[in-house]
C-alpha cells in the first residue's frame, strides 16, 4: 500500500532551499543590469520547469531573451550568443548527470555567466558553475530546484523591468513546501481511487496548456514512462485540434490539467470538446486547491507544482496496485546508452 503523506518530512526536506531563496533572489537582483538573455540548460524534469519559467519571462520582459536546451543539443548546436552578457542556468538533481556535466565544462570555455543548482555541493556540477545553490537532502527535488531558480528569475524581472511582485513571489515560495503537501494529501483518496480506475489502462494521455505542460511532461513521461513503462503522452492543448484529437473516444483515457495562467482559455476550449466526445476524464484544476500562503499574483506560476504533487499521488497508488516500484528502471544506470 502507498505510504502517507509525511508533512514533517516535506517541510524539512525543503528547509534548505527556503532558506536560500533570499539570496537566490539576490543574485537575480545583482544580475539585473549585467546581462541580457538567459539560457536554460537541464534534461528530465528541471528542463520542464525551466518550460515554465521561460513562459514567465516572455509573458512578463520587454527586454530579456530567453531560451532552453538539452545539454547535448546545447553544444552540438554552439550558440554564438554565449557571450558575457549571456546568463546561464544549469540544473541537476544528483549533480553528475553526464550531459549537464559535459554541458557545464563546455561552458568554462566560454565568456557567460553560470549558475548551477543542483542538491548537494560535493556533486560536479556544483564544482563546475561559476555560483552554485543547493537543495539539500530532500525527496522533492522537482520542486526545489524550481524555487530557487525562479526566485533568480523573479529578482531578475524585478530588478531589469520593474515587475512588482517580487516580495510576493519570495513569501510564496517559502510557503509553496507545506502547499504541496497539503495538495498530495488532500488527493490522497481520489488518487487512490483514479488508480483503481486506470490500474490496467497502458495508455494514457495528458493534456495541459502554457506553464500547465510542466507537470504534464513530468508526470507523464519523467514519472509513468520512466518508472512505470506506461505509453504515456503529454499533448499541448494548443497543438490538440491539429491532430491529436483524432484518437479521442469513449474509451481514451485523458488526464487534463487547468492552471491560471494566460492559456487556460486553450485548456478550457480541449475540456469542452472533451466534455462531449470523452467519458474517462481525470480533470486537474488548480482553482480546485486553496493554497495557503500563496500571493494571488503568484498562484498562476507555482499552480503547476501543485497539480504535480497531487498527480504524484496517483503515480504512487499506480505503483502499488501494477506492482511496480518507482525505483524500477529497465535500461537507466543499468546498461550503455
Amino acid at each position: 500500500m502507498a505510504s502517507e503523506v509525511n508533512r514533517s518530512a516535506i517541510l524539512s526536506g525543503l528547509a534548505q532551499t527556503v532558506s536560500a531563496l533570499p539570496e537566490a533572489m539576490a543574485l537575480g537582483r545583482s544580475l539585473a543590469g549585467e546581462v541580457d538573455r538567459i539560457y536554460f540548460v537541464a534534461h528530465g524534469s528541471a528542463n520542464r520547469a525551466m518550460q515554465g519559467m521561460q513562459y514567465w519571462i516572455e509573458h512578463f520582459s520587454p527586454s530579456l531573451e530567453v531560451r532552453r536546451y538539452f545539454p547535448s543539443e546545447l553544444m552540438a548546436q554552439d550558440p554564438p550568443r554565449l557571450d558575457e552578457r549571456t546568463l546561464v542556468l544549469l540544473a541537476s538533481k544528483s549533480g553528475t548527470t553526464p550531459e549537464t556535466v559535459a554541458a557545464a565544462e563546455y561552458l568554462r570555455g566560454k565568456p557567460c555567466r553560470t549558475v548551477g543548482f543542483t542538491l548537494k555541493g560535493d556533486s560536479p556540477l556544483a564544482g563546475l558553475a561559476q555560483k552554485g545553490f543547493l537543495a539539500g537532502d530532500t525527496g522533492e527535488s522537482f520542486v526545489a530546484l524550481f524555487m530557487l531558480m525562479q526566485a533568480v528569475v523573479g529578482g531578475l524581472l524585478a530588478e531589469r523591468d520593474g515587475w512588482p511582485h517580487a516580495d510576493e513571489l519570495l513569501s510564496s515560495l517559502s510557503a509553496l513546501p507545506g502547499v504541496i503537501a497539503d495538495a498530495a494529501a488532500g488527493n490522497d483518496a481520489r488518487a487512490r481511487a483514479d488508480a483503481q480506475a486506470y490500474q490496467h489502462d497502458h495508455n494514457l494521455y495528458h493534456v495541459a496548456s502554457g506553464p500547465g505542460f510542466t507537470p504534464a511532461y513530468v508526470f507523464g513521461v519523467c514519472i509513468l514512462m520512466e518508472m512505470l513503462w506506461l505509453h504515456s503522452y503529454p499533448i499541448e492543448a494548443a497543438e490538440f485540434f491539429h491532430g491529436p484529437f483524432e484518437i479521442v473516444d469513449g474509451d481514451t483515457p485523458l488526464i487534463l490539467i487547468l492552471g491560471e495562467d494566460p492559456s487556460r482559455p486553450l485548456m478550457e476550449r480541449v475540456l469542452r470538446f472533451c466534455n462531449k466526445h470523452a467519458r474517462r476524464l481525470m480533470i486537474y484544476d488548480s482553482r480546485d486547491y486553496e493554497m495557503e500562503g500563496i500571493a494571488p499574483a503568484i498562484r498562476p506560476i507555482v499552480a503547476p507544482y501543485v497539480l504535480q504533487a497531487a498527480l504524484k499521488r496517483l503515480s504512487e497508488h499506480l505503483s502499488d496496485l501494477r506492482g511496480q516500484p518507482l525505483s524500477t528502471r529497465r535500461y537507466m544506470w543499468k546498461t550503455e546508452y
